[in-house]
């Protein structure tokens, strides 16, 4: 089976952002005097949608529901003050959407984080150019690990699972690649998402099929 597209997480896959996450939301909690230890952040609640991470501080720590709306809305404004402060282009993403795009792979981005902070990081990073679409959180009903929203980017697609390519670092993302059927490329961070590396992969795969 050959590889006809390659569907990339965003946070900790092209973008360096999971930091960014983690400062916003406990800056946002510190108000109320709650935080999530960077112990839990990397074990839990790495790779969840904002929304998914309030509800579980709620069931077990007893943070009030009623506060979810605001907190959410001022981690986002905390989020975006950081994109527009920090993320900008990197060379070695740039090349390899800009190089995939031209040996013609379709790429697209699917994302636990919504829509206004994927498309202005896509952007910020000059990224958008290279993709033929992008989804969030904010077009499926259930977030990974829930293969859904990988199981609608198939779909757009008009591919089978079997021909895409999945760029995944964390396990929910993992876990959600897996149940939609597609291959996938597991990376430690930002740094392995490189050219080569897909395309081995890619070769790897067709090699096996």
């Amino acid at each position: 089976m050959k590889i006809k597209a390659v569907i990339f997480d965003m946070d900790g896959v092209l973008i360096d952002a999971k930091e960014w996450h983690y400062q916003s939301l406990n800056r946002a909690l510190s108000i109320f005097g709650t935080e999530i230890s960077r112990y839990d952040h990397l074990v839990t609640f790495d790779g969840l949608p904002t929304k998914k991470k309030l509800e579980m501080l709620s069931i077990e720590g007893g943070f009030p529901r009623s506060l979810h709306n605001f907190v959410n809305d001022l981690k986002q404004q905390y989020t975006m003050e950081i994109v527009y402060t920090t993320c900008k282009p990197v060379f070695q993403q740039q090349y390899a959407l800009a190089k995939l795009k031209s040996d013609g792979y379709n790429l697209a981005v699917c994302s636990n984080s919504i829509r206004k902070t994927v498309e202005i990081m896509m952007e910020k990073s000059a990224l958008i150019e290279y993709l033929d679409f992008f989804l969030s959180n904010q077009d499926v009903k259930q977030g990974k690990p829930n293969p859904e929203i990988y199981n609608l980017a198939i779909s757009k697609l008009k591919l089978e699972a079997k021909e895409c390519l999945i760029v995944e670092d964390n396990e929910h993302g993992i876990k959600a690649a897996v149940a939609a059927g597609a291959h996938i490329l597991k990376v430690e961070s930002t740094h392995d998402v490189h050219y080569e590396n897909i395309i081995s992969r890619i070769k790897e795969i067709e090699t096996n099929a």
